[in-house]
């Protein structure tokens, strides 16, 4: 008797399954749209990106992480922080001690003094992290410190959302989902989740940021400078990483070669009678 009604009760799961599939496809083909704005109008196809630190021989071009550091620092530190990044690895960056020790005193930094014991703001010091920042708007933007580990795609989500802002939403999207037009004080970006997004279009006009190697600072070049800089904030032994994985590589080949030179010496004989 369990039996048979555990066996109707299957069956009667995998029909309701059935028709609400059913039900799904009948719909689908009347509207010729999937159910949701996101997937009928977002870009889900990333803009492509290449940068000198892609594939498993990659390293970073320091010139370039350098500009990406400027795109942050005059841009988006206004309300994104880097907390997990300390001031002292900039020098990974091509940066010496002076310069190190001049962009780091040029933060305030809320720590306990020594002396007291109170917690006091003083002047940053290499050995400092990135300090948090207070963001006055509503909401809290996510920290940068990892966000091209945290995202699909990487720096190409990245590079993709900051160049994927559009003036006005397709007149279809508001046609067919109402419910998505893009509320006021939010943007239209494809690029994003839900299409609309709270951040301001960061990267406006060409020339935002003044490079000090001379490279035209236009919105896409500042795009991927930044979104460089946001993959060496993820991770920063990443060029060590190669290099352990190469030499690794070397060294399993080698004892690939002598294990089967070894082989054919020990065995040769044997196979000979």
């Amino acid at each position: 008797m369990i039996r048979i009604i555990s066996i109707l009760t299957g069956l009667f799961f995998t029909v309701a399954l059935l028709w609400s599939l059913a039900l799904d496809s009948i719909q689908l083909s009347k509207d010729g749209l999937p159910h949701t704005a996101a997937h009928a109008f977002g870009e889900h196809k990333l803009k492509p990106l290449k940068l000198a630190s892609d594939g498993a021989f990659g390293k970073f071009d320091k010139a370039q992480l350098q500009r990406g550091f400027a795109v942050y620092q005059n841009v988006c530190s206004a309300c994104h922080s880097i907390k997990q990044v300390s001031y002292r690895s900039l020098t990974a960056l091509g940066y010496n001690e002076v310069e190190v020790k001049a962009i780091a005193a040029a933060a305030t930094i809320n720590a306990k003094d020594p002396l007291t014991g109170e917690m006091k703001d003083r002047p940053g010091l290499p050995a400092d992290k990135f300090p948090p920042v207070l963001y006055a708007g509503t909401g809290t933007p996510p920290d940068l410190s990892l966000i091209t580990k945290a995202r699909h795609g990487g720096a190409a989500y990245v590079y993709s959302l900051l160049t994927g802002y559009k003036d006005s939403q397709p007149a279809k999207l508001v046609e067919h989902f109402p419910d998505a037009k893009t509320p006021e004080g939010m943007f239209y970006n494809p690029y994003f989740a839900n299409l609309n997004i709270a951040m301001t279009p960061p990267l406006t006009a060409d020339g935002q940021v003044t490079y000090s190697d001379g490279t035209p600072a236009t919105v896409d070049q500042m795009a991927k400078d930044v979104s460089a800089f946001l993959v060496w904030t993820a991770e920063p032994e990443l060029e060590k990483r190669h290099q352990t994985g190469v030499w690794w590589l070397g060294f399993l080949l080698f004892v690939t070669v002598l294990a089967y030179m070894s082989y054919r010496n020990v065995w040769a004989e044997k196979k000979g009678h």
